[in-house]
This record gives structure tokens, C-alpha cells and sequence, in this order.
């Protein structure tokens, strides 16, 4: 692994989700604690609520959501991020310049946390990953292609 300490990695399934699958209606919810440093994944139907209900989260905004989409025989892994809109600390170009400089390390959460289901579908690591970073300002509101998983397998 290129930045990920897989010890402070947590990973839990919820709502039904399978470690090996499948794809469909299967969501992402990553947050972390700046005191330890340690990730939090939930990998389940639907967005894990409860994990971003928090004061502190809520204030920050600093969650990555993602998801799978599948369109005919194309899937595609979407993450989402908030750059700016609402009561969100620090400016758009700061939160965007570190949500970039931070996604490789999300990207390789998301690989390794879930890597069961890569195990069981080695072809979802060839699909490609797309960022969406949300922002009222329209030079960060934008879509990015940031790969494909497999770019970020330990």
C-alpha cells in the first residue's frame, strides 16, 4: 500500500451488504478522526447516516460518499465530496485542493476495505473511478476521472 496504515482502517458491512457482493446497491461511507488518524468505512445499502450525524461532522463535511453504478454491462465507481455550500469550515479552493491531495489514501480505503468484493469481481478493478466534488463555486463544482480501482490494490 502506497499511504494506508491497514490498522487504522475500520470496516463494517451493514443493512445486508455481503463482503463478496454484489455491487448493486452497494454504498460507501468513509470519515476519520483527526486526534487518531484512524478511517471509518461502512459499506452498506444505503449511506451510513448515523456515521456523518455527528456536531463535528456536520461541521466539517469532510466525509467521501461513494457508490457503484451499473448501466448495462458498464459500472463505474462514483465518489462524492463537499467542497463548499452550506456552513462548511474553510474555503472552497482549501477544501478542494484537500480533498485532492487526500484521495489517493480514500481510494486505497475503499480498495483495501473492500477488497473481498474486488477478490470475487476482479473485473470491477479495471472500471473507472469518478469524483464528484460539489461546490457553489463553479471553478470546484466539477467531475474528475481519477482512474480505476485497481490503481490503488495494495
Amino acid at each position: 500500500m502506497k499511504r494506508l496504515r491497514a490498522e487504522k482502517l475500520h470496516v463494517s458491512f451493514a443493512g445486508g451488504i455481503q463482503v463478496d457482493g454484489p455491487i448493486d446497491r452497494r454504498r460507501y461511507t468513509l470519515t476519520h478522526s483527526d486526534a487518531t488518524g484512524d478511517l471509518y468505512l461502512t459499506v452498506a445499502a444505503e449511506y451510513d447516516e448515523e456515521q456523518v450525524s455527528g456536531w463535528i461532522t456536520r461541521f466539517m463535511r469532510d466525509e467521501v460518499l461513494a457508490e457503484w453504478q451499473v448501466d448495462g454491462d458498464r459500472s463505474s465507481l462514483h465518489l462524492y465530496c463537499h467542497v463548499s455550500g452550506g456552513v462548511v469550515l474553510g474555503s472552497a479552493g482549501w477544501r478542494y485542493a484537500i480533498f485532492k491531495r487526500e484521495l489517493p489514501l480514500v481510494l486505497e480505503a475503499f480498495r483495501y476495505g473492500d477488497r473481498h468484493l474486488f477478490d470475487a469481481y476482479p473485473e470491477l478493478d479495471e472500471v473507472p473511478v469518478m469524483v464528484h466534488f460539489r461546490s457553489h463555486r463553479r471553478r470546484f463544482n466539477r467531475t474528475e476521472q481519477w482512474g480505476t480501482p485497481g490503481d490503488y490494490r495494495p
